[in-house]
């Protein structure tokens, strides 16, 4: 299978009257690292079980190259599930293997490019391991090794960082944007927000079974609310409540964040808070792909 693009185009699902997926629409380009975050319960990995050929969407439809996706095609697809989906009482070499033949590599080849992820993975010392004897971490680092023992066209990996210390964190990165390098497609969803914005060359932010933005991290950070970063150690709690065309973010200590809406004047801000006393920070800034999230559920519970 060669190198190309994954589209999900305006798939949906219900399960009875709950609605999973309202016309979820995206698509992962050759060589990009594509993160997919929104709350529990979003829609997303119902996404990646379509994707895979686990579930049968209700309409719409996920290509390859322009091609509806077959069994062939999943074949070159490397799966991580949120769930761990191991052998327990398998070794870790065994399974591997075992999994490699499954995607139709030979068993040399199968051999080899196990014990090359055993390696890269740090789990040279596990290898001989059921799986059920190792630290959840370890088993993570399995499934990983899992998705990539067959040496994929694509990666759908389901919250792969979960549980992972943060030496686990920066080589599972590595992997990722070395598959990336060669032109793999790249999926994953994560709720470790500070991830997805220093990793991925493009997010999508999933609310209620539907996509509602997607984007460059900067070009979703460029939709977003500017923001004031105000630090006046002598104002008291509320300070800002009656400024108008702001809204308070966030409080810590003595810095308030706000958000400034279109047209408000951020030198009003400033007098208000000059009127508490001294005022040590006074800075605009567009919101961190934390924030952005954060006001997305906030909007879905209002609504």
């Amino acid at each position: 299978m060669a190198q190309g693009v994954l589209e999900v185009d305006r798939i949906s699902k219900r399960y009875g009257e709950v609605v999973a997926l309202r016309d979820m629409a995206f698509e992962v380009r050759a060589g990009e690292l594509f993160g997919f975050v929104g709350s529990n319960g979003a829609g997303k990995t119902t996404t990646m079980r379509i994707a895979l050929g686990v579930l049968a969407a209700d309409s719409g439809e996920v290509r390859w190259n322009g091609a509806p996706i077959t069994l062939e095609t999943r074949r070159r697809i490397g799966y991580m599930p949120e769930e761990r989906g191991l052998y327990p009482k398998m070794k870790v070499l065994e399974q591997l293997v075992y999994l490699a033949e499954l995607h139709g590599v030979t068993t040399n080849d199968a051999h080899r490019s196990a014990e090359n992820w055993i390696a890269r993975l740090g789990l040279r010392d596990r290898r001989g391991d059921e799986v059920q004897k190792l630290s959840l971490g370890n088993q993570q680092r399995v499934q990983l090794a899992a998705a990539l023992v067959h040496e994929p066209d694509v990666l759908v990996l389901d919250e792969p960082f979960s549980g992972l210390d943060p030496v686990a964190v920066d080589v599972m990165s590595q992997v990722l944007r070395e598959k990336a390098s060669a032109g793999v497609p790249v999926v994953f969803s994560s709720h470790q927000l500070d991830l997805v914005e220093r990793l991925c060359d493009r997010v999508g932010i999933v609310r209620s079974g539907s996509m509602v933005a997607c984007g460059t991290v900067d070009e979703l950070r460029a939709g977003g609310a500017v923001q004031l970063v105000v630090d006046a150690p002598a104002a008291q709690p509320g300070w800002a409540a009656d400024v108008p065309g702001v809204r308070v973010v966030e409080v810590e200590g003595t810095r308030t964040v706000l958000d400034l809406a279109p047209g408000a004047d951020d030198q009003a801000v400033l007098h208000a808070a000059l009127a508490t006393g001294p005022v040590h920070e006074f800075t605009r800034r567009r919101p961190s792909l934390t924030e952005l999230f954060r006001s997305v559920v906030t909007e879905e519970r209002v609504a």
